[in-house]
């Protein structure tokens, strides 16, 4: 439960924070590789998320994964997600909501474009056999920017998760 003089924060409540935490990591590093089968697991049946403000929205689990699938797909597009403070409230013993900040950068190799931000992402949580699952995930931009790759002299990709399986093109 969330912390006041009458309800301070407990062990038990940490453990279950940090579950959360790993989950939204998990989220993140798993929509980065492109791990569809295991970001699936991220999520409830009946999860709703809305990306880009509202641009994007879904209803449901297979719904979200559709659109990720078919919008982040591509090995063409190289994308680096990272969430860091969160402020998260345990509103049950079942339930919890957070406010996490993102910061993320898409690589778009095909339009040879970047697009750099930042957001706050809103989520929901609600446990499920024992699991915290994301039940609502939802980003609002504090910016947004897209440049060429191709104004920035000298600019290159040298590792990519897919074509150089990770590994750096560049030799010592």
């Amino acid at each position: 439960m969330p912390e006041d003089a009458s309800n301070p924060v407990t062990v038990d409540d940490l453990v279950e924070l940090e579950a959360i935490k790993r989950l939204k990591y998990r989220y993140l590093r798993c929509l980065d590789q492109k791990l569809w089968d295991d970001i699936e697991t991220c999520f409830t049946t009946d999860a709703t998320a809305s990306y880009g403000g509202g641009a994007y929205q879904h209803d449901g689990r297979d719904s979200i994964m559709e659109f990720l699938r078919t919008s982040m797909g591509s090995e063409s597009m190289l994308t680096s997600h990272r969430c860091h403070h969160p402020e998260i409230d345990l509103t049950g013993h079942d339930t919890a909501t957070a406010i996490w900040a993102l910061e993320d950068v898409v690589i778009l190799r095909d339009l040879d474009l970047t697009i750099q931000g930042a957001a706050f992402y809103r989520d929901d949580y609600r446990r499920v056999d024992g699991r915290w699952l994301i039940a609502r995930t939802a980003y609002k931009r504090t910016y947004e920017e897209i440049f060429p790759r191709g104004s920035v002299q000298g600019l290159t990709v040298t590792a990519d998760w897919w074509a150089t399986n990770g590994r750096s093109e560049l030799r010592a």
